[in-house]
């Protein structure tokens, strides 16, 4: 069994890939990193390095075009700024009726979709991603909760007649369970990047910066990437 594994070179999306390699071996693991228009490309140098740190084949995909109609407060076009608060702050503002700001339109949908292509034709047949319950919550990113999950493999199994399947390990688990385990699995978290800035150092004040600080500290560790 071959896996190709959805790689943003944040935490999730490596504790994911660490996971399929221990499953699968590096040589059956594909890497694949996904450019979307954001502001930085902080994210793709993380993923360089996490592949090259696992030994994996690595292939990238650019769909910034498809998202240049958006005014996600994450994409390069966008004059909106990247709230500088947790999730459960802006879940509170919105009621948890809508997505977040920084929720790029049914992105994991065609993340999933361009990579269902691409595993069928690398001859994979499981599609791994990383996300996980805490990014669903309250509405905050659709594309990451358990029924679009179960949606979007139902279909790609339906269209691949059978071939593909499309797992996410840790949709019911909260970040710090993701930490946990991947601490187990010795992730390189100091070679990962999941601010949505794209300084030097994380910003320490957007959503997924409190998110994952909050992660570590619940798991009694630094996390590397302030060390």
């Amino acid at each position: 069994m071959k896996a190709l594994v959805l790689s943003s070179g944040g935490v999730d999306s490596t504790t994911a890939l660490a996971l399929a390699v221990e499953q699968y071996g590096r040589e059956n693991v594909v890497a694949l990193s996904i450019s979307y228009g954001q502001k930085h490309d902080k994210e793709i140098s993380s993923a360089k390095a996490v592949a090259q740190h696992y030994g994996v084949e690595q292939l990238f995909l650019d769909l910034t075009d498809i998202f240049q109609y958006s005014d996600c407060s994450l994409l390069r076009q966008s004059d909106e700024d990247i709230p500088l608060e947790s999730y459960a702050e802006q879940i509170e503002e919105t009621g948890g009726e809508t997505p977040v700001s920084t929720y790029v339109p049914f992105r994991n949908g065609l993340f999933l979709s361009c990579a269902a292509s691409i595993a069928l034709s690398k001859d994979c047949g499981v599609l791994i991603y990383g996300a996980h319950a805490d990014d669903a919550a309250g509405f905050a990113y659709p594309d990451c909760s358990p029924a679009f999950h179960q949606a979007m493999d139902a279909a790609v199994y339906e269209g691949s007649g059978h071939q593909l399947r499309i797992e996410a390990p840790f949709v019911r688990w909260t970040k710090a369970q993701v930490v946990k385990k991947g601490l187990e699995l010795g992730v390189p978290y100091e070679l990962t990047w999941s601010c949505y800035q794209g300084g030097d150092k994380p910003c320490g004040q957007c959503g997924t910066c409190l998110d994952r600080a909050k992660a570590f500290a619940e798991n009694g560790v630094p996390d590397p990437a302030l060390q």
